[in-house]
């Protein structure tokens, strides 16, 4: 594996914290938990839910972008939880074991819709809206990251 810190974005979906009633603690706690696991956060962003704004964020922040990228929010029963939606209008292609894997860290996780793919050279998650909840899920496929970002990049790896 490579010794650089590969890079984050952190796109937190909410129409509460957009509107100033509700503080980002997902997002931070997000922040704080991908610095602790060696991951350099470069961006963090808000939008409303809803499946265009996730759709036009997320094409945005994929761009030409190499790394990861990691939604918090939307993905339960909601009326406007529409995140797997918008990720699933940008992705090249699912990658169901690691969002079936996040679904497993905890019994909640079966209420999550979230699915995980990529686009491009940029691996996108959707993780749950509450702190704890998003934490655990990203927790749950740290392992595998470092070496599924070398694959996607197309940067030399190191078969165990």
């Amino acid at each position: 594996m490579s010794e650089h810190r590969h890079q984050v974005k952190i796109v937190t979906v909410s129409d509460g914290v957009v509107a100033g009633t509700r503080e980002d603690r997902s997002g931070a706690a997000l922040a704080t938990a991908l610095e602790e696991a060696g991951f350099e956060v470069v961006e963090r962003s808000v939008v409303p839910d809803g499946v265009a704004s996730v759709a036009g964020e997320l094409a945005r922040v994929t761009g030409a972008f190499t790394g990861l990228v990691i939604t918090t929010g939307g993905t339960g029963f909601a009326p406007r939880d529409h995140t797997p939606e918008g990720t699933r209008e940008v992705l090249d292609r699912e990658a169901p074991g690691l969002a079936e894997a996040m679904r497993l860290c905890n019994p909640l996780g079966r209420l999550s819709r979230g699915i995980a793919g990529t686009r491009g050279r940029t691996i996108v998650l959707n993780t749950p809206g509450s702190p704890s909840g998003s934490v655990e899920c990203f927790q749950a496929v740290a392992d595998v990251l470092p070496h599924a970002l070398e694959l996607l990049a197309d940067e030399p790896t190191h078969h165990p």
